[in-house]
């Protein structure tokens, strides 16, 4: 075993002193060797021993609190592809203590349930059934809570690398909130108030849903231009996407009275599929689609759905992507494995900037189209590495045992700056 005068000075560990340490035992060292999650630092070339270092238990503590929150081996597997980058420690223990969080705060929900059923019993001597199935239905909540936590890591991913390397500086979020023109229609609305007479103001307060609303980032880039003459209903198919949603706008908001006053009154929190809106007829006057209707087999039901909950004179804003956005991305990840796809579909042929306008017709006049003038430009690795594992292909069966091998490929890509092709825009149509 050669060691350079660096090394020499760090502190080594065989797989019996590491477990030890950790209170495991060495038969669990050497299966997370096995696995690919936890290889030693150094293999000694005579002996073939396995030493480990001061990092290597950090990484293991890692591990066994990803175990202990009940995240899988494939999971754990994926959470440590980039534990030799420079901030995995920071990141990963702040995505442990947010998970530490929703675990208690599930637990506390299970042990009111338990209670308010036990003191039924007690009180009636029956058991109530609904009761037992809202226990039921919180436990089955610590599945979805690592789902919740990959989707929300994975929509950060996607929008830190658009975020932090668009050549556009205005920003997506910050575009798109003027092409809405929120403050143009509560204007329309108030004049049409006044000239029918209508002297009363919460009939000039318009109703905006957005469906799909992920971790909210649209709002909290914009949290200082909302009106206050708007019922905002944030809506997703996942609750924990909702709480993150709702968490998030808050910590957002931070001291500010106004700000916070605005989110306690003016937003609501819905977690509803859109192909079902709960919802009355003609009762919101925006909808907000933000990159979202090509995630539905039948985008047709949607817009039907949401042609109905919509007023007279209302609109749908929805956003997508056109067939060459991100072109340069999908020719990278071919070019080191030809098998790797990063989308199972291409969901642009869903519902793209080719064929959207068609597809509203159906449903809606006076369609616009505008187009968002951007490309990246990334001169990091690492940014593109969570972007590409971000996505919702086949990545994850084809990179993880390769991973060192294609953290260098992208490396090398993009080393001298790698521009990517940026084909996003919206449309507006009206009711």
């Amino acid at each position: 075993m050669s060691m350079n005068n660096k090394e020499d000075k760090k502190e080594y560990f065989t797989s019996g002193q590491l477990a030890k340490m950790a209170k495991v035992s060495v038969r669990t060292i050497r299966f997370y060797d096995t696995a690919n999650i936890l290889k030693p630092s150094v293999v000694n070339d005579e002996t073939g021993a396995r030493l480990y270092v001061r990092e290597d238990f950090l990484k293991l503590e890692q591990i066994l609190l990803y175990k202990y929150l009940g995240f899988s081996l494939d999971e754990i597997k994926e959470l440590m592809l980039n534990s030799d980058d420079k901030n995995f420690m920071l990141d990963s223990l702040r995505l442990q203590n947010k998970l530490v969080d929703d675990k208690i705060e599930q637990m506390q929900l299970v042990k009111k349930a338990i209670n308010e059923t036990l003191n039924v019993y007690e009180k009636n001597k029956n058991i109530d059934w609904d009761k037992m199935l809202k226990i039921t239905e919180l436990t089955g909540m610590e599945n979805s809570l690592n789902t919740q936590y990959r989707n929300s890591g994975n929509i950060s991913a996607r929008i830190e690398l658009h975020k932090n390397y668009s050549n556009n500086k205005k920003g997506w979020f910050p575009w798109l909130f003027e092409e809405i023109g929120f403050d143009e229609y509560i204007s329309k609305i108030k004049s049409a108030g006044k000239n029918a007479g209508d002297n009363d103001l919460k009939q000039s307060r318009i109703t905006v849903l957005e469906i799909g609303c992920g971790n909210g980032a649209f709002w909290r880039e914009n949290i200082k231009k909302i009106p206050t003459d708007m019922h905002i209903i944030l809506s997703d198919v996942s609750l924990g996407m909702i709480n993150d949603a709702r968490t998030l706008l808050k910590k957002e908001a931070g001291r500010s009275e106004k700000l916070n006053r605005i989110i306690d009154e003016n937003f609501e929190f819905r977690e509803f599929n859109a192909n079902s809106i709960p919802l009355n007829d003609e009762s919101v006057d925006i909808v907000i689609a933000n990159h979202m209707l090509f995630y539905f087999d039948k985008p047709e039901k949607v817009l039907s759905e949401i042609k109905r909950v919509l007023k007279k004179g209302g609109f749908i804003f929805a956003s997508t992507y056109g067939s060459e956005h991100m072109k340069e991305i999908t020719d990278l990840v071919k070019e080191f494995d030809e098998r790797i796809a990063l989308a199972a579909k291409d969901l642009y042929l869903v519902f793209g900037l080719e064929n959207g306008e068609k597809i509203l017709k159906k449903y809606f006049s006076d369609i616009r189209k505008n187009v968002y003038d951007d490309f990246l430009f990334v001169d990091k690795a690492e940014p593109l590495l969570e972007y590409i594992m971000s996505c919702h292909g086949n990545q994850r069966r084809y990179i993880p045992d390769r991973y060192k091998e294609f953290k260098a490929f992208v490396e090398k890509k993009t080393k001298k700056g790698f521009k990517i092709t940026k084909d996003s825009g919206y449309f507006k149509a009206f009711k």
